[in-house]
């Protein structure tokens, strides 16, 4: 199947104008790829409105219509505000950042909620990594206080951790 009427007239506009447009529109923009796009559109429009270019020269109205869609083009951009790019973006901590954070608020919240012979228990054996024998030295209690302190303490912070929505 040959080419239709549309598209005889749509190649003969693009030889007949295509160059002088593109470069009308480039001395407009300054961007080859904008310019190119615009010439497209503008062949385009000129496809779709066959009767707007008979009983008049052409080229004119060509020319019309690109720096139509050139302004157009130009009062979008202006319309719309600045991106900023991807450095902002790069301040921000990383998600898990965030979520780490909020864990060791709550976390913190629990601790306070505990009793302070628990807190401490606590502190000394999980947050400062001392044995069982080093916290009873520091707290001044017996190991075996240490170790059943230690239990009801994790209890109790699983309890308050459970209260806040984070615990299993």
């Amino acid at each position: 199947m040959g080419p239709t009427a549309d598209d005889r007239l749509l190649r003969a506009l693009y030889a007949e104008h295509g160059g002088p447009l593109l470069g009308y529109i480039l001395r407009l923009t300054g961007d080859r790829q904008q310019a190119e796009d615009v010439v497209q559109e503008t062949l385009l429009r000129a496809w779709r409105h066959p009767e707007a270019l008979t009983g008049r020269p052409v080229r004119p109205w060509l020319f019309t219509v690109a720096r139509n869609l050139v302004v157009d083009a130009h009062r979008a951009r202006q319309a719309r505000p600045p991106e900023a790019g991807e450095a902002p973006l790069a301040l921000l901590p990383a998600a898990d950042d965030l979520d780490r954070a909020l864990e060791s608020w709550t976390v913190a919240e629990a601790l306070a909620d505990l009793s302070p012979q628990h807190r401490a228990v606590l502190i000394e054996t999980y947050y400062r990594g001392l044995s069982v024998a080093e916290t009873a030295a520091v707290l001044g209690i017996p190991p075996g206080t240490v170790k059943s302190r230690t239990y009801y303490a994790l209890r109790a912070l699983k309890l308050a951790l459970e209260e806040r929505g984070l615990a299993p």
